[in-house]
């Protein structure tokens, strides 16, 4: 047993954990300072505990990577993931340096997540994907019915290790979910939302969603702890457009997540998943309701869009617009049940969620997945994965390459084979041909092969991807002159090769091909008018084909412009819009930019996605954050804005001079000089879950004037606005349920004063015309006694002699309804057990209530005859 030292070693001891935590401070501090300095050069502002890493020293998420990276490697321990999202300052990173003991030499950060098992080998059975499936769960009742122990999805979890899942385990663990929500009372159609990281529960709870009938509304966890407040409320604009009645959240995210109930007046309830597994059930009289029918026109899920707060834009994707869009996939890329994926992508953003593991699902085959933190942590994790289980399909962003080209040690290099990656998609932001460059030509002594690299293009409102180039080809590199497209938006070849840095910088543009248009689909260039344009012109692309969604979920607004020509039949029929800028060439699709986020001066067009990753390239200003806008001027007019984030504490000339430097960038880019450079401190320019630049907020926040200290919003303040915020929704709450309590308690004070008189009249009263006309006198007092308005329509179309009336859904209040309006010449069915009571037998039998068997199919028989002979007596 552990003693206490003796009395007079005490203080010993502790002036030497003093003296140990004060030099692993000083360690950490040194390579804070050493990173902060290397990042923002001349910054200038002392580093200390309790700098904040974001708004102080300016460190975004990729930078905090390497920052854990080297922290590792300093003290020889492998800092968990989550540190790279919960550390806020040194002296938080300090404290879980403090809570591990060093087990691993220096670089250890770069192991692979666990010892990677073997990929269970690919029946040949799998080959044949399952065609005639019309939904996602008739794809996994295929799969599980024919090879249930074949491993689906392997889960690289950097702390627990690999977890694996069967299609067995997935089927089960997802009609697990569907009972536990139909005992809770899910109605058909009901939306439930999704905010779970990456991980077994998140494949078993969406499925389950599907399987009891409900539809799936991913969110993303908070991440940047310095906008939670703005976080959440556009998860909260996204609760409220789709009607959310329940939120499934991690256990980690939970507390933050019920700040949203106020916020939602859907919202009924924020669970765990193994709160939802052990959690309150519904009484039912039968049991849990069966699971629904699902067809292929239903709604699959809601996919939303970056959008603001207030306007969110919720995609509907059935189930046929799912599978047609990864058939289609399939036929691009030749994929079948031998390929592996290998992912690291998000599983709330459309190439993670249908890309990566929709795909291996219908074509069986196996995924291989990690969290997006493993990857940010250690880029290198994805490519030894790739590498230990023969990956031959894998997409990600651009900036994910780009960071493996400059991330990736050089000893890390060794032992890594990425000679079966066939595949390796590059979408759902600009492409870079700088980057293709240069991670071709990094891992090609690793076997990776240029000619594997595929750019392609997809966007939510075709499922998930629309144009794809031929697989094995390599990327298609169009350079064209740089003022024709500007000015006149005609995309002229010119020859790259004899184009110098200066010239290509000034007046050449590199545009990466998207292909063609994936089978089964279309897509055009138009001018504003929607008359079609020739090759390389640039305007509108539009596209139709099976994948295009109906529109967008309650806001037929959005709805309204994103359908086009005929849009009111877009599965197949319609052209939708992309909101998108593209011109073709020899029949290939290239995309200059956003047509929202154009900017007009002087006649030009003025791309924003050019210019800020020129200005982010510039010292001092945080590469990727950097937001170039429009904003309204005086008399109408539009004025250059340029954002950008830089580390503060600089001296007012280095502000000066970083303005004049964008401003002569600007100029010789874009062709005119910027109206207003603004320098914001980190966290300022606001971002999409997936990364992306949101412009139009970051308008709204220029013209509001709202971006002074923007990055400098205490993690409690933000909460205590997001309370306050949600009084008022409990006050409306609280008052609405109070309404509901008084009135189910005079209701039932109706009832229990007229179901004696009604029973008592029934047993006295001569006739059963007289009884009947007592039970519907009571029946409608009781509900104009309550306030429920009875409307009555067809009575007259009833036939004068011997019929039935069947209500389309059997329940007590049926029959309570059907006293109420039908003539007291009608008599009742009713089930057997209610026999049993003399409470309930004797007025049903002076009513002339048929009692039938419904459990004895013999005796069920017997009472149909006799139902069937009472009608035809009259």
């Amino acid at each position: 047993m552990d003693r206490p030292p003796p009395s007079d070693l005490a203080p010993a001891l502790a002036e030497t954990r003093a003296a140990a935590t004060a030099a692993e401070a000083a360690t950490l501090l040194a390579v804070v300072r050493t990173l902060a300095a290397e990042a923002h050069p001349g910054g200038g502002r002392s580093v200390e505990l309790d700098s904040s890493l974001e708004r102080d020293l300016g460190l975004d998420s990729l930078s905090r990577a390497e920052l854990l990276l080297r922290l590792e490697r300093a003290f020889g321990v492998g800092l968990p993931e989550r540190a790279l999202a919960e550390a806020e300052t040194p002296r938080d990173l300090l404290r879980g340096l403090q809570r591990i003991t060093p087990s691993a030499p220096a670089g250890a950060g770069s192991e692979p997540l666990a010892a990677p098992p073997s990929v269970t080998p690919a029946p040949s059975s799998v080959v044949a994907a399952p065609a005639a499936s019309s939904t996602l769960l008739a794809v996994l009742d295929w799969h599980a019915e024919r090879h249930p122990e074949r491993r689906h999805l392997l889960f690289l979890d950097g702390e627990r290790g690999a977890e694996e899942l069967t299609y067995a385990a997935l089927h089960a663990r997802a009609g697990a979910v569907a009972t536990a929500l139909l005992r809770r009372g899910l109605e058909p159609g009901a939306a439930v939302a999704l905010m779970l990281p990456s991980g077994l529960d998140y494949f078993a709870c969406f499925l389950g969603v599907q399987r009891a009938g409900g539809v799936p509304v991913p969110l993303y966890p908070p991440a940047r702890r310095s906008q939670i407040e703005d976080h959440l409320r556009r998860q909260a604009g996204i609760l409220r457009n789709a009607r959310v009645r329940l939120l499934l959240a991690a256990p980690e995210v939970r507390a933050l997540a019920r700040l949203l109930v106020p916020l939602a007046p859907d919202l009924r309830a924020v669970v765990t998943p193994a709160e939802l597994a052990a959690g309150p059930t519904r009484d039912a009289d039968d049991g849990v309701a069966a699971l629904p029918p699902i067809g292929g026109q239903q709604i699959a899920f809601l996919q939303y869009t970056s959008g603001s707060t207030g306007n969110p834009k919720g995609v509907v994707l059935t189930h046929a617009n799912l599978l047609a869009n990864l058939r289609a996939v399939g036929k691009a890329v030749h994929l079948c049940g031998d390929d592996v994926v290998v992912s690291w992508l998000p599983l709330y953003h459309d190439m993670g969620l249908i890309g990566a593991w929709m795909g291996s699902l219908y074509f069986g085959m196996p995924l291989v997945l990690m969290s997006p933190l493993s990857f940010l942590a250690r880029p290198v994790r994805w490519l030894q994965a790739l590498s230990s289980h023969q990956g031959t399909i894998a997409a990600a962003p651009n900036f994910a390459y780009a960071l493996c080209v400059k991330k990736v040690a050089e000893d890390e290099l060794a032992g890594l084979d990425l000679g079966c990656w066939r595949v390796a998609m590059n979408g759902a932001e600009p492409v870079s041909p700088a980057v293709l460059d240069a991670f071709a030509a990094r891992f090609a002594p690793c076997g990776f092969r240029r000619q594997a690299l595929m750019p392609v293009y997809g966007l939510a409102e075709s499922s998930l991807a629309l144009a794809f180039p031929p697989v094995g080809r390599g990327p298609r590199v169009d350079a064209v002159a740089r003022q024709p497209l500007q000015r006149d938006g005609r995309a002229l070849p010119v020859d790259d090769d004899e184009a110098g840095p200066q010239d290509e910088a000034a007046d050449v543009l590199r545009l990466v091909s998207a292909g063609h248009a994936i089978p089964d689909h279309e897509v055009r260039i138009v001018d504003d008018a929607g008359r079609e344009l020739p090759e390389r012109h640039q305007g509108r692309l539009q596209f139709r084909g099976p994948s295009a969604t109906s529109g967008y979920f309650r806001n037929a607004e959005a709805t309204a412009q994103l359908l086009v020509a005929g849009g009111e039949e877009p599965s197949g029929g319609g052209w939708l819009d992309s909101g998108d800028l593209a011109y073709v060439a020899d029949g290939e699709v290239f995309i200059t930019g956003r047509r929202k986020d154009v900017v007009i001066r002087a006649g030009r067009n003025i791309h924003p996605q050019e210019l800020e990753e020129a200005v982010g390239a510039l010292p001092g200003v945080r590469k990727g954050c950097v937001a170039v806008f429009a904003a309204g001027g005086e008399e109408g007019t539009e004025r250059l804005v340029v954002m950008a984030e830089v580390r503060p504490g600089g001296e007012e000339g280095d502000a000066m001079a970083l303005r004049r430097r964008i401003g002569e960038l600007t100029s010789d880019l874009a062709g005119a000089a910027p109206d207003d450079v603004l320098l914001v401190p980190p966290g300022s320019v606001p971002k999409t879950s997936s990364g992306k630049l949101r412009r139009a907020a970051a308008r709204q926040l220029y013209e509001q004037g709202a971006l002074a200290g923007s990055g400098r919003r205490h993690v409690a303040w933000q909460l205590l606005r997001l309370a306050l915020a949600g009084a008022g929704g409990r006050a409306t709450r609280a008052a609405r349920r109070a309404g509901e309590i008084a009135w189910a308690t005079w209701a039932w004070l109706l009832l229990a004063l007229l179901a004696p008189l009604a029973w008592a009249a029934v047993l006295v009263l001569p006739g059963r015309g007289n009884r009947r006309r007592a039970t519907r006198l009571a029946s409608r007092l009781l509900l104009r006694g309550s306030g429920v308005p009875l409307r009555v329509a067809g009575l007259e179309r009833l036939p004068p002699g011997p019929c039935v009336v069947a209500s389309n859904h059997q329940s007590y209040v049926d029959g309570f309804l059907l006293s109420a309006l039908l003539p007291p010449r009608f008599a009742f069915v009713v089930k057997n057990e209610l026999a049993k009571s003399a409470l309930t037998r004797l007025p049903l039998a002076r009513l002339g209530a048929l009692f039938v068997d419904r459990l004895d199919a013999e005796k069920g028989t017997a009472d149909a005859r006799r139902a069937a002979d009472a009608v035809a007596a009259g």
